[in-house]
């Protein structure tokens, strides 16, 4: 039907970019997600068994969520239509489907979480009906950015970052099969195979975008030696690339000496760490996460407000996106530096843990349980309970913990910034109550 003409991924222009040019063919070629597409695993087993139902693909990008969404509809023979929800709106999608009526079709939608909720809700007739296999592809958590109907329909298929070893074939594939890049004799050493596939991250698109340059930049420059090597993967990156080991323990210690640059209230520090990791390709949303968790591990309710702003910054820097967003990414790193700290949260969940592991599962004290029927009422539950509100300063005598570990106590708050005011609070209501600590 004419309306697919035209994406056909198989046909060679040298006008694509190479990510396009090398997309694989089918499955054999296609390298990375063993998880999903080994032998006997789930996604094999469906397209083997040409039982495609609708899907999301969640997962970073470069990791072959669209071809494997096009490799899908060739193994089904049936036309495969990429939309991205950043580019077209709902009355286009209908427009699409009513013109498929004719015939099944695979809708792939890139970003699908641009869609709004109500936007979503188009999808839904013609995924139940299924006049559609619609594979929407989205970086985000589907839990949060997919509405409940639509997600109880569709099965979720997680991607997982390609491992170096995938990026390697990749490179290797490009460089023996592209027909543009067999143009121009080059050598290029394994090892700067192996570090452009560390500096890739995860991502093929990336890796084989920065290897398109490198033949670009030697052929636009007759003087230079047709030579691929770190110096010129960096002019191809333009960035300062640090010579990562084959094991990536830049990545680990940049972000380890970041965290405790932190902790140890040295703004400055944190900061040339920060940008350092920016500056070497880091995934900011990475540094956003390890901020947030330090804000609860290392800051806690010494200063609450921590936690507050460092998720704003990293929706910040989901909203506007580089290089605008550093500027979110960089306050947070200070205000966390400058944030006076305390790992009482922290070792009081650990020590929670600990009890939640090693203890049996004590039942619920009676008179706090919930009594819906009236059964449970003459059973006593809920009985006895004594609603603090009816008591002076809402504080009132009455063990909440199992009795047999009624005086366990976990949280120990500390001296510093608005801990202080708990644990004044803590004191108020172990005088009141008699509690022990």
């Amino acid at each position: 039907m004419e309306l697919f003409e035209g994406f056909d991924f198989t046909r060679k222009d040298r006008r694509k970019p190479l990510a396009d040019r090398m997309r694989p063919e089918n499955l054999k070629e296609f390298f990375g997600q063993e998880h999903i597409l080994g032998e006997g695993k789930l996604l094999r087993v469906l397209i083997e068994k040409k039982d495609i139902p609708s899907m999301i693909f969640w997962g970073p990008s470069g990791v072959g969520k669209t071809t494997l969404g096009w490799l899908i509809g060739k193994h089904l023979r049936l036309p495969f239509f990429p939309i991205s929800a950043v580019s077209i709106g709902i009355k286009e999608v209908k427009d699409i489907i009513q013109k498929a009526k004719r015939q099944r079709i695979i809708l792939f939608v890139d970003e699908f979480h641009r869609f709004n909720k109500l936007q979503q809700d188009t999808f839904l007739p013609h995924v139940e009906s299924g006049d559609i296999i619609l594979i929407g592809a989205t970086t985000e958590n589907p839990s949060f950015e997919i509405i409940s109907p639509l997600l109880s329909r569709m099965r979720v298929i997680t991607l997982n970052p390609l491992k170096r070893d995938d990026l390697i074939k990749i490179i290797k594939r490009a460089i023996s099969e592209d027909v543009e890049l067999k143009k121009i004799p080059v050598t290029i050493e394994k090892e700067t195979i192996e570090e452009l596939a560390i500096l890739a991250d995860g991502d093929a698109r990336r890796a084989l975008n920065i290897l398109e340059v490198c033949y670009m930049v030697i052929k636009d420059t007759k003087d230079r030696p047709p030579i691929i090597d770190h110096d010129l993967l960096q002019e191809a990156y333009q960035k300062k690339i640090a010579k990562y080991d084959k094991k990536g323990d830049m990545h680990y210690d940049l972000i380890s000496a970041f965290h405790k640059s932190m902790r140890g209230s040295d703004p400055d520090a944190a900061l040339y760490w920060l940008v350092r990791m920016i500056e070497a390709g880091e995934d900011p949303l990475y540094i956003a996460r390890r901020m947030v968790r330090f804000a609860s591990e290392d800051v806690g309710n010494a200063d609450p407000n921590a936690l507050v702003i460092t998720v704003s910054a990293t929706e910040a820097f989901r909203f506007i996106g580089p290089p605008e967003g550093y500027l979110a990414l960089a306050q947070a790193c200070i205000y966390l530096s400058l944030s006076e700290k305390s790992n009482a949260l922290y070792r009081a969940y650990n020590a929670v843990s600990h009890d939640i592991k090693n203890l049996p599962e004590y039942p619920v004290p009676i008179h706090l349980r919930n009594a819906p029927t009236r059964l449970m009422e003459e059973l006593g539950h809920g009985r006895d309970y004594l609603y603090p509100h009816d008591y002076p300063e809402a504080i009132v005598e009455q063990v909440y913990m199992p009795e047999e570990i009624r005086d366990h106590r976990y949280y120990y708050p500390s001296d510093r910034g608005f801990e202080k005011k708990l644990k004044d609070f803590m004191d108020k209501v172990n005088r009141i109550t008699k509690r022990k600590r």
